[in-house]
């Protein structure tokens, strides 16, 4: 099939999921059908704009076949280059529309974010980042809900679970996955010297029940008495639960609830999202060719970016991106100048792969 007629195909589908949710009573079926309907208003609009331009340019080449004066062909010639520009920047927009979407972009997800190599400094970085992520969701209208946090008693945390809901959360997280590495003297360094430490980051597309097909035989879930911060009342009942999906050996732990049924709920939620984050890196693993043309490899190992502070400079290494507002960066407001950058990036390589 033809570019052209995928584009036809296309907007008659859109044409006809407007008559049938004309027709729709609600339920399920017209949730459906306002999804797809939504997904492809975009380009049933992108083909009327180029049909438009086109009439005009069609117009435009009667003029100068036609018109002898020179000053209206003059202008005629002026307005039709403007209008060939319009057009390709018509025809980018819409290629890029007519990219593979990752089915997991306008999904919910799960952030987890855990100290590295650097001790206690590494816990206080990991603690900054869970904090520029949670003001990052809220300057975007996202709901950010704290899952679990295991702190260090300096005001660090070892490792945290977030859950992160709104619109393309994932689409936009996705890229932050990977290894964060941060250069600065901490306060304990007496003498001065800058110190390397680093986080880990891990956004997972929040997967839902149909999505994974858990067993419980194939579950083993412990409960035990939660420890650490959190007040007497925490410590007096075996509210903590440990789930472990004994196939692939992934646990998760749960403790911040006083209720074990919550614990557990939200324990589940993340072994779904783990589970499905492993499904989907089994793909990608099958489709190896793809690999190549994404923006990194979503390796948890690999360092993505770094965070100096006495340079007040952070670099993002996967497209050689530097900003000097680290301050603006880890309070959320700079963040989205990396990842439109980011996301730029992947669409470039993206089109570059099928052109």
């Amino acid at each position: 099939m033809s570019i052209d007629d995928k584009l036809e195909a296309l907007r008659a589908r859109h044409a006809d999921l407007a008559t049938a949710l004309a027709r729709a009573s609600g339920g399920e079926a017209y949730v459906r059908l306002a999804k797809e309907y939504a997904e492809l208003e975009p380009v049933a609009r992108a083909v009327d704009e180029i049909e438009a331009v086109g009439r005009e340019i069609a117009s435009l080449d009667a003029v100068l076949a036609e018109d002898d004066d020179p000053e209206i062909k003059a202008m005629a010639s002026e307005e039709r280059q403007a209008l060939l520009a319009r057009k390709a920047e018509i025809e980018r927009r819409m290629r890029l529309l007519l990219l593979p979407r990752d089915e997991a972009d306008a999904r919910n997800a799960i952030l987890e974010v855990r100290a590295g190599t650097g001790g206690e400094e590494a816990a206080l970085f990991a603690a900054e980042l869970l904090r520029m992520y949670q003001r990052y969701a809220e300057a975007r209208g996202w709901r950010f809900e704290l899952l679990n946090a295991s702190e260090t008693g300096l005001g660090g945390i070892k490792e945290a679970a977030a859950s992160i809901a709104g619109r393309d959360v994932f689409a936009r997280l996705k890229f932050e996955s990977g290894v964060h590495r941060v250069q600065r003297v901490p306060q304990t360094e007496a003498g001065g010297r800058i110190h390397t430490s680093a986080a880990t980051v891990a956004v997972l597309p929040e997967a839902e029940a149909i999505d994974v097909a858990l067993d419980e035989r194939d579950l083993r879930i412990d409960v035990f008495r939660a420890s650490g911060p959190g007040g007497q009342s925490v410590n007096t009942t075996d509210s903590a639960v440990r789930i472990t999906h004994l196939p692939t050996g992934i646990v998760v732990s749960q403790q911040d609830e006083k209720s074990q049924h919550k614990n557990r709920a939200k324990a589940m939620r993340v072994l779904r999202a783990r589970l499905y984050d492993r499904k989907r890196a089994e793909a990608e693993a099958e489709r190896a060719a793809a690999r190549r043309v994404q923006v990194g490899s979503g390796d948890r190992s690999e360092r993505i970016r770094t965070y100096n502070f006495p340079q007040n400079r952070v670099t993002d290494h996967r497209i050689n991106l530097t900003l000097y507002k680290l301050s603006e960066v880890l309070n959320g407001t700079a963040l989205d100048e990396i990842i439109d950058a980011l996301l730029a990036e992947d669409q470039a390589m993206r089109l570059a792969a099928v052109e």
